[in-house]
């Protein structure tokens, strides 16, 4: 269970001063032993509540999260028998085994993207394959009834059947060999029920209408539905891939006689000494030995400016080198690094389900069972009755298996199917015409419970970009544009952020640079060179003031700062107003992300500086449940698949977009407040929508049962179904008008505001 801080919402306690350690890790208070599993056979998100219900389910198992993502299952605990966790897995029907070590990075990547194309292209070729037959079967049955129709029905469902249902079938017989029941049961007993009744009435020649299309239609809209979940896994699971692409595959190592040889990252072992050239990136966490620079490490801590880096620093994995020659030895092997550790944080979050998900999966695994019980008591039911009654037999049976089969029809959970995609077709329209994205129903339903909202600082709540904020003249006999026209002179040549920052600002100012000679750029310290025979140099601090002198004089200083989006502080506002919670977090350091929430109206206990990618997610991960996180860069990856909600801003990075669960294309932090009063509102919808599902079943399968809807029960189940299905997408379309008269309403820019 996540650790919770106490209110008020302040960002010191969980992890405490942990977080001013970039790679401090912090110790748990019990040993705690971790083992991963490598699971094949796992088809949606179904087989992996059964995976990880199974490893749960073994003495000294703490918790279990089951990707079908990267078909890891990583697993908690105290005393852990890893024989043990295969076998529980086996049980299940799938197959497992230990992972000894870390795969490399290109081989992770390699692997991942395999597993999700072949599942991708295993669904979609069932779901075209049993909608292209269904679709004209069920055309051919509407418009005509012609002899040639049964045959061809027949001919049709039997393709579908061995297609589309071959993956249900070997889960149902898997679970059955096991005594165990799941959705796939239902679905394949349903189908094959309907189809055998079928095929029976039509050898026969009995005067019973045929089910061949239901069959077909039932196995074809979940295998659609698969697709869709199959393609969804796959784009959160790029965020992945992504990250480890950072990491380079390969690296320059320098041998003991001084010689650099080239290797591949993952063969990086402690202790070698690696050769980071300028416009290098960094393979494996490490210390420099040798050289001097600047290293610009925003994709691990989100610091907007490069950070100097001489002997004895540490420097991290995926971090690039911008200036001078380092020599790194390495700390860690290549298949450690932080960006690896990073893209775990990743994986594992996915992993999560949501809570509306963990209640429909308590309610299948009765559901089914429940089901299945009554089709058979309605079977053996109705003859035992006509026996008690001393009314015909024959009849009574007839009808208990009609009845039995509208049982089975009528317990398809196409409505509640339909329940969550419909609203979430709904708020999403509705979300992206406000420039709104929104991935999932999960996200939807998250960002309905939102109740904390932590922001990161660069790139989010400010654009990410330096600029001179203000100009101090301290030498009475200098003036603001000189002071300005001599720093940008001498920072022309160097292409750190802060002189494009002072460079770009003379230029706004329409002063004309001079030329500078004997440049020079020391790290972490600033720029010197001769301007019109004078020496000039311009400093800079840790808050990115500049401090400007010519030969040895101070003339003043240029405070350069990340500029604050300009609504930033009204999304904050207005979040407030809905009564969320509302903090900073940032990679920076403490005395520039002060002043940024200062200036945005937050408190100093809302605001966590220095923070590394690790600490963030654990930060976060620590949150009350209705966390959420906006983020933009590669650093925020972690933090923002381990919040309960992710908000990428589409200026970041592609790995935070596909990390997210929300992106806001139009840079529009306000948007922000906006997603989350769409998002209640469609969780209200889905809430309704399941409600009627639910309430749908608990009256139409009595019904069934008792056989009240006579020899046509099956036809009337669809029909009955099809009335469900119409409920809940008319419920849907009303969410529809309520949101755009909302849109309408809304008085700011451009119409896309929605106030309370």
């Amino acid at each position: 269970m996540r650790r919770r801080p106490r209110p008020p919402f302040a960002l010191r306690g969980p992890l405490g001063g942990a977080y001013h350690c970039p790679m401090a890790i912090v110790a748990p208070t019990k040993p705690i032993r971790e083992v991963q599993l490598k699971v094949s056979g796992m088809q949606c998100a179904g087989c992996a509540v059964t995976v990880q219900r199974a490893i749960e389910s073994r003495p000294g198992v703490t918790s279990a999260s089951v990707s079908v993502t990267n078909g890891l299952a990583t697993v908690t605990g105290e005393s852990l028998d890893p024989a043990s966790l295969v076998e529980a897995v086996r049980r299940r029907g799938f197959e497992a085994q230990p992972v000894d070590r870390a795969p490399a990075p290109a081989e992770a990547r390699s692997e991942i993207e395999l597993r999700q194309l072949k599942q991708e292209r295993r669904w979609r070729f069932r779901a075209i394959v049993s909608l292209g037959i269904w679709l004209p079967m069920a055309l051919v049955d509407w418009l005509t009834d012609a002899a040639w129709v049964p045959w061809a029905m027949l001919g049709g469902a039997t393709i579908v059947l061995a297609v589309a249902g071959a993956g249900f079938y070997r889960s149902a017989i898997a679970a059955a060999l096991k005594r165990a029941t799941n959705m796939d049961t239902l679905i394949a007993l349903g189908a094959t029920t309907a189809y055998v009744f079928s095929l029976v009435v039509f050898i026969l020649q009995i005067e019973q209408p045929l089910y061949f299309s239901e069959a077909a239609a039932l196995l074809g809209i979940i295998s659609l539905g698969h697709w869709l979940e199959a393609r969804a896994t796959a784009k959160a699971g790029s965020a992945v891939r992504e990250l480890l692409e950072l990491q380079p595959d390969e690296a320059e190592l320098i041998d003991e006689q001084g010689r650099v040889r080239l290797v591949a990252s993952a063969d990086i072992v402690p202790g070698d000494r690696m050769l980071i050239r300028p416009g290098g990136r960094v393979a494996a966490d490490g210390v420099v030995r040798e050289g001097a620079s600047e290293v610009d490490q925003s994709v691990v801590t989100g610091e907007s400016m490069p950070v100097p880096k001489t002997l004895g620093d540490s420097v991290v994995a995926g971090s690039v080198n911008t200036t001078g020659r380092l020599v790194v030895e390495a700390t860690v092997d290549g298949h450690h690094t932080t960006i690896a550790r990073v893209a775990e944080m990743v994986q594992r979050a996915q992993a999560s389900r949501a809570q509306i998900q963990r209640l429909a999966d308590k309610v299948c695994a009765y559901f089914v069972p429940v089901v299945m019980l009554i089709a058979v008591a309605t079977v053996i039911g109705w003859p035992l009755f006509a026996v008690l009654t001393s009314q015909p037999v024959a009849a009574a049976a007839t009808t208990g298996v009609i009845a039995a089969v509208t049982v089975l029809i009528i317990s398809c959970p196409c409505a509640l199917g339909l329940a969550t995609p419909m609203a979430v077709m709904v708020g999403a329209g509705a979300a992206s015409r406000r420039g709104i994205l929104i991935k999932s129903a999960m996200a939807l339903e998250r960002a309905g419970r939102t109740t904390h909202v932590l922001f990161d600082k660069t790139g989010t709540l400010t654009t990410g970009r330096p600029t001179v904020s203000e100009v101090q003249v301290l030498d009475p006999s200098c003036t603001v544009d000189e002071l300005l026209r001599l720093a940008a002179s001498v920072e022309t040549p160097s292409e750190h952020p802060v002189a494009t920052a002072i460079v770009n600002a003379a230029r706004a100012a329409g002063l004309d640079t001079v030329p500078v000679t004997d440049f020079q750029a020391i790290p972490g310290r600033g720029v010197r060179g001769v301007v019109e025979s004078r020496v000039i140099e311009v400093g800079r601090d840790e808050q990115a003031t500049c401090r400007v002198t010519a030969d040895g004089r101070l003339l003043g200083a240029i405070m350069v700062r990340d500029e604050i989006r300009p609504d930033a502080r009204e999304a904050i506002q207005r979040l407030r107003k809905m009564g969320i919670s509302v903090g900073l977090l940032s990679g920076d350091r403490r005395a520039i992300a002060e002043a940024v929430g200062k200036e945005l109206g937050l408190e100093p206990a809302e605001i966590q500086a220095e923070a590394t990618p690790e600490s963030k997610a654990r930060l976060v991960a620590g949150l009350p449940a209705g966390s959420t996180m906006i983020g933009d860069g590669i650093n925020d990856a972690a933090a923002l698949a381990s919040a309960d909600l992710g908000i990428a801003l589409a200026s970041g990075t592609t790995i935070a977009i596909e990390s997210a669960d929300i992106v806001i294309p139009s840079q529009r932090v306000v948007a922000v407040p906006e997603t989350i009063q769409l998002a209640r509102a469609t969780l209200a919808t889905i809430k309704q929508n399941l409600w009627f599902a639910f309430m749908y079943n608990v009256a139409a399968i009595p019904a069934a049962a008792l056989g009240l809807l006579g020899p046509h029960g099956p036809l009337i189940a669809a029909a009955a179904m099809g009335a469900s299905d119409i409920t809940v997408i008319g419920n849907a379309l009303r969410l529809k008008h309520h949101l755009a008269s909302r849109t309408t309403r809304g008085p700011s820019a451009g119409g896309h505001s929605m106030h309370s």
